[in-house]
């Protein structure tokens, strides 16, 4: 099948081409979800189907960027047209996740201003003993601002056409992200209760656990913006993709914001 190059395309959008990775994609991480529903569950040797999806979806999201990549760097199939629908689509996206996040404020809200007489119409719960806000919490959300930080002056680098300090920035950003799971991992080794004592554990669990879901994604995403800062992909008038993930990035580190405020300090109180 020719490509959009050679095909006398009279338009300046993208056709993509017929691709095998979507569906792929969709098996991969829908057998993700049912080996890690038996695995909670307790069902003899499920690890092994978890671990092996997950390494099938991991390594189908790398090929399929690989192809996207290609397309934008090596065959210009991105124009100016593709690119302003591309942003419009990043934007998109992430007011979805603010409808996400959103949800689990909806629900902390509703279980915390007005508790329930099953849980002792208190809050937090009897028997809960929520994490302090001036612990782990506070280390993590100065974590996060200074990654944001981080993050803007590797983008304000690259546009002045410095790109080894805006690579150097970025490989900052990226370990801080790290420290930030590994705090968060730390901090629910140690939490006192678990994603099944009461609505406090379960909106608790599911706002900071989904953030920290969104922490590796950002992360992950960082580690294929430097694999292509290495490759030269990126240029002063020219890095989307880069826009992107910083977008992203700061995007996570707003949510933290209003979950470290409301979640740790103002819902960790007694009401």
């Amino acid at each position: 099948m020719m490509n959009n190059s050679v095909n006398n395309q009279v338009h300046p959008f993208h056709l993509v081409d017929p691709s095998p990775w979507p569906l792929l994609a969709s098996l991969s991480v829908s057998t993700l979800l049912g080996s890690s529903v038996f695995y909670f569950y307790g069902l003899l040797n499920s690890i092994f189907f978890v671990r092996l999806s997950l390494i099938l979806t991991l390594s189908i999201m790398a090929i399929w960027w690989r192809d996207v990549v290609r397309e934008a760097t090596f065959e210009g199939q991105h124009t100016y047209f593709v690119e302003k629908s591309m942003r419009m689509g990043m934007v998109l996206f992430i007011l979805s996740e603010v409808m996400l996040f959103f949800s689990f404020f909806w629900a902390f809200f509703y279980s915390s201003i007005n508790p329930a007489m099953e849980i002792g119409s208190v809050w937090p719960p009897q028997g809960i003993e929520a994490p302090h806000f001036l612990s782990i919490p506070l280390l993590n959300t100065l974590i996060l601002v200074l990654s944001g930080a981080t993050i803007t002056i590797s983008h304000k680098r690259i546009v002045m056409g410095h790109r080894k300090t805006s690579l150097n920035f970025l490989y900052y950003t990226f370990y801080l992200g790290l420290f930030f799971l590994f705090f968060q991992y730390f901090e629910y080794g140690i939490a006192s209760f678990s994603i099944s004592d009461s609505i406090f554990g379960s909106c608790f669990y599911m706002a900071t656990g989904f953030h920290g879901l969104h922490v590796f994604v950002g992360a992950s995403f960082i580690l294929v913006c430097l694999y292509r800062f290495s490759m030269f992909h990126f240029t002063r008038d020219n890095h989307f993709g880069y826009e992107a993930c910083i977008w992203y990035w700061h995007f996570v580190d707003v949510v933290w914001l209003f979950l470290y405020y409301f979640v740790y300090w103002w819902g960790a109180a007694s009401i």
